[in-house]
């Protein structure tokens, strides 16, 4: 499905900073089928990942649906490990800022204008979860939903949901319900009536682990998408698993170690 507008707090682009932006971009684009287009910016190269574009691409942008780039070596020396990022819509950076600041969480990179596409920021919420937010001009943000190798869900990894249930629907206008996990307590992320993610609690079996964001990405099949994943140098950190009422997931690291999360699900994700 194509998508041509998101509103304030959906999550609109991801981006992949790597130790091996090279090899780690090759690797998404056979396991999702994501066709590659390299940008020259300063420094080095702006990787789009892509789907096909359908009939209604045309010049509107094609049918970019996230991006990656080689992590600098100033944060690869600092044992930062390759990760992905996700990016809310809010329909003003600036005043996001205050709000993060507000309510106890830091500014680590921007505000700043990314020429017509739009302007941009990055934050680490008060346990450390790092994420950022995208104020739209020329560029919305992924092109695709609901299909193959699109984003379909994130989900925050809380010491302190408590916490975390108080800072982001005050940043980023968010409410928050208790998700359908009869295993484990669940909470639920919407923006108005959608759910569009998740929280759950960390515990002690998640070792000294941060506190972080997991990107899910929907495919058609799930033990198919893992076993392409190992064949292509990834590791099965999750096996497939089956969710109640809701489909069959599975954690995957890259070659780079950068984790993420597949899922086949029972049926057509929130849009």
């Amino acid at each position: 499905m194509r998508i041509n507008q998101y509103i304030q707090g959906q999550p609109c682009w991801v981006e992949l900073a790597s130790h091996d932006a090279l090899a780690g971009k090759q690797f998404y684009a056979d396991l999702f089928d994501w066709e590659i287009q390299d940008m020259p910016i300063p420094g080095g190269i702006y990787t789009m990942f892509g789907l096909t574009p359908d009939q209604d691409a045309a010049s509107e942008g094609g049918d970019v649906i996230g991006a990656a780039y080689q992590m600098p070596k100033e944060m690869t020396e600092r044992g930062v490990p390759t990760t992905w990022l996700v990016y809310f819509a809010v329909d003003s950076v600036d005043e996001t800022v205050e709000k993060v600041k507000a309510e106890g969480g830091s500014l680590s990179m921007g505000p700043c204008d990314i020429g017509t596409a739009g302007r941009m920021a990055m934050f680490i919420d008060p346990e450390g979860a790092r994420f950022a937010v995208w104020q739209a001009g020329d560029h919305i943000g992924a092109r695709r939903q609901g299909e193959h190798g699109t984003l379909c869900w994130v989900e925050l990894a809380s010491r302190d949901p408590e916490s975390a249930k108080t800072f982001y629907p005050k940043v980023l206008q968010w409410t928050s319900q208790a998700g359908d996990m009869p295993e484990f307590e669940y909470t639920e992320w919407l923006v108005g009536d959608k759910p569009m993610g998740g929280m759950l609690q960390m515990n002690q079996e998640w070792g000294d682990i941060p506190p972080h964001w997991t990107l899910y990405f929907t495919v058609d099949n799930c033990d198919e998408t893992v076993a392409k994943a190992r064949k292509l140098g990834g590791k099965e950190c999750v096996p497939p698993t089956d969710i109640a009422n809701v489909g069959r997931f599975a954690v995957i690291n890259d070659p780079q170690g950068g984790f993420f999360s597949v899922i086949t699900l029972n049926s057509e994700p929130n849009t």
